[in-house]
């Protein structure tokens, strides 16, 4: 997997709101209770889409984000910022919507634009709704943090995967990206949700495909460590089959030293 719009109804027309009136975004969505909040904020490199369709972190080499596709045609990536979209009922936020690239339509009676919003700003609002969301919103919240300028969020990604009391989803979507975008450094931390006997089998699954998703040089010796020490059937077999769709020599000495030895 490399692979991730309507006006509501309201009874009063609201006044747009833009960045400058200094207006949180915890308080727009507080103030507004139904309706939509839009923001938009600094993009990092690479970082380009094609307003709707797609998202892709790389400038375009690899898609990360697709609704859709066609054979015949190649869209144009454009590059930042990234615009977000908050939708809220009862002033709690239960869907986040993310673009890059596109325009944004006229606002409806019940949509507050808070326009450009500090990144800083932007992010911690969305790994904070990722951590407190019951809903779907908590797991839609980490893709738009992950696209923001010069902010490094790898660490709260680890700390919410490790994070038992959040929901299941959300920490599984927070594995996931770490497998997609963190550093080496993340990958120590894939290998440590791994071997935690006091993680939901799930989530320990989660980071084994996080793993096969890092570039081979990290991902295909930990998942090798993984398949060698760990005790759990279940995860050596998910390592197994991640390993088989690496192509990589490495896996397949692995697999003949298996057959050897069970041959014996």
């Amino acid at each position: 997997m490399k692979k991730l719009v309507v006006v509501v109804a309201g009874a009063a027309a609201l006044t747009l709101a833009p960045a400058a009136s200094g207006q949180s975004i915890a308080d727009a969505v507080e103030d507004l209770r139904d309706g939509k909040v839009r923001m938009s904020f600094a993009s990092r490199p690479g970082v380009c889409g094609d307003g709707y369709h797609s998202i892709s972190m790389d400038g375009g080499r690899g898609w990360h984000m697709r609704r859709g596709h066609s054979d015949d045609w190649d869209v144009e990536c454009e590059h930042g910022p990234v615009r977000v979209v908050l939708r809220v009922r009862d002033r709690e936020v239960t869907e986040v919507d993310t673009y890059v690239g596109g325009r944004w339509r006229e606002p409806g009676s019940s949509t507050v634009d808070l326009g450009t919003v500090p990144v800083r700003q932007a992010t911690d609002y969305l790994l904070s709704l990722a951590r407190r969301s019951r809903g779907d919103a908590g797991q839609e919240a980490i893709f738009p943090a992950l696209l923001a300028d010069s902010v490094t969020v790898w660490p709260e990604l680890l700390d919410m995967a490790r994070d038992g009391s959040m929901r299941r989803d959300t920490r599984k979507s927070a594995v996931f990206w770490l497998g997609q975008t963190a550093a080496e450094a993340a990958t120590e931390g894939l290998t440590e949700i791994v071997y935690d006997d006091e993680a939901e089998l799930e989530i320990r699954k989660m980071a084994v495909f996080a793993l096969s998703q890092r570039p081979a040089d990290e991902g295909v010796p930990a998942l090798i460590e993984v398949v060698r020490t760990t005790h759990d059937p279940a995860l050596v077999k998910n390592a197994l089959f991640w390993l088989g769709q690496s192509e990589d020599p490495r896996a397949i000495e692995l697999f003949e030293e298996i057959l050897l030895r069970g041959g014996d």
